[in-house]
């Protein structure tokens, strides 16, 4: 198949390929410090309660950056907007670098977190723009890899930075590398959008009237972001625990605590390509319940684990999370509609991010009673979504609807 052909096939075209190599720049500095920032808490002082702190700020930036997003990319167009996330994203990291406290790392977050939430619904709207709605499975998928490819050698590399300088000086290397891939990818989006910034030729769209607070969602969003939420309760109770379960109870060393994070990925790149050609040629449901399966057993796996061997097997599932990630996001871009995607996609991630903003500190809170309490409820909240899911979801997906 010719290479251009082929490229098609996968939804790799220019606006794509952009996108995509922007998240793997981006994303090889952050894993190098990410996954640690918990651990980086504790040794300044930071107690289980201020790692769930911590957490729900993510939760809550999550949630409340999402719907401004969607404005900005419907408003200035989804290059406009990758470009503004990118310069706020460096403005964070350079915190980070400049100051080791845990105030901070309190406030690089408010900058760091707009590269993951802020600009969430522009990249969803930059995909639904460049490719046609056969296509956008493979987009999200080829999006998807993309995105995870660092995690296969960022946090290894992390974890020997920590081994080799010591906490406080691996972390401050992560920094000033990410902030470098940061600015560089700053840069280069700049001049490879070129005159795609122009407005005309980012799509940019006049907003509607009436307002969007008095928008909805089409009942089948609805009925998925009822799961999403459950499930996504579910990851969240444990997630900032993780790195301290790994390394002070089950007493692995920070380099094997990356390794786990490139076991996930690459089982998580591994069931992506056939879950993307089946899912084009089938429901998108079963990959949707599949996904929120595995993120329902991933905490279970982990309590199970009582050494590294254990913990890999435990991550394998936890990759597995991913196998449905492609169809749901597909799901979401196809019903958002035309009017006001970004939008549209802003007003679900922001009612799913207030929905868990408080699921760290719940799970912090949990930890102080019993380690194990945080992933036994964890493992509920998932089972819950992931049986509403079963239950609700259409067996074909309804027509679109549009943002009003």
């Amino acid at each position: 198949m010719p290479a251009a052909r082929l490229g098609t096939r996968l939804g790799i075209v220019p606006g794509v390929a952009a996108l995509a190599g922007a998240l793997l720049v981006v994303g090889f500095g952050q894993e190098l410090w990410a996954r640690y920032l918990p651990e980086y808490l504790r040794a300044l002082g930071g107690t289980a309660l201020t790692l769930g702190a911590f957490g729900t700020l993510q939760d809550l930036l999550d949630a409340a950056y999402a719907y401004p997003g969607g404005v900005l990319a419907d408003r200035v167009g989804s290059r406009r907007a990758l470009l503004v996330v990118a310069g706020a994203t460096a403005g964070g990291t350079a915190v980070y670098l400049a100051s080791g406290t845990i105030g901070a790392l309190f406030v690089g977050l408010l900058l760091v977190s707009a590269w993951r939430s802020f600009g969430l619904p522009a990249t969803f709207t930059l995909i639904g723009e460049e490719l046609a709605r056969d296509r956008r499975i493979a987009g999200f998928t080829v999006q998807a890899v993309v995105k995870r490819l660092p995690i296969l050698v960022a946090p290894p590399i992390g974890g020997l930075l920590i081994e080799r300088l010591g906490l406080p000086g691996g972390m401050k290397a992560g920094f000033a590398v990410s902030l470098i891939c940061t600015a560089g990818t700053l840069v280069a989006l700049r001049a490879v959008f070129g005159a795609r910034l122009r407005p005309e030729a980012d799509r940019v769209r006049p907003l509607p009237r009436p307002a969007a607070p008095r928008g909805r969602l089409h009942p089948t969003l609805r009925r998925l972001l009822v799961a999403d939420c459950l499930v996504r309760l579910c990851e969240g109770l444990p997630a900032v625990f993780l790195v301290v379960w790994a390394i002070e109870i089950v007493k692995i060393t920070p380099l094997e605590f990356g390794a786990l994070q490139s076991i996930l990925t690459a089982a998580a790149i591994l069931s992506y390509l056939p879950a993307v050609v089946l899912a084009e040629r089938v429901e998108k449901k079963p990959f949707v319940i599949a996904t929120f399966l595995f993120f329902t057993l991933f905490p279970l796996a982990v309590l199970l684990g009582r050494s590294f061997g254990h913990l890999a097997v435990a991550y394998v599932v936890g990759g597995l999370r991913e196998i449905g990630e492609p169809a749901r996001k597909a799901l979401l871009v196809d019903l958002a509609g035309e009017q006001a995607p970004g939008r549209t996609l802003g007003l679900y991630y922001t009612i799913r991010g207030f929905a868990v903003a408080g699921a760290a500190s719940v799970g912090g809170f949990l930890w102080t009673i019993r380690p194990a309490l945080t992933l036994f409820v964890a493992c509920a909240l998932g089972a819950a979504g992931t049986i509403w899911a079963a239950v609700t979801l259409p067996r074909e997906p309804a027509p679109r609807a549009e943002f009003a």
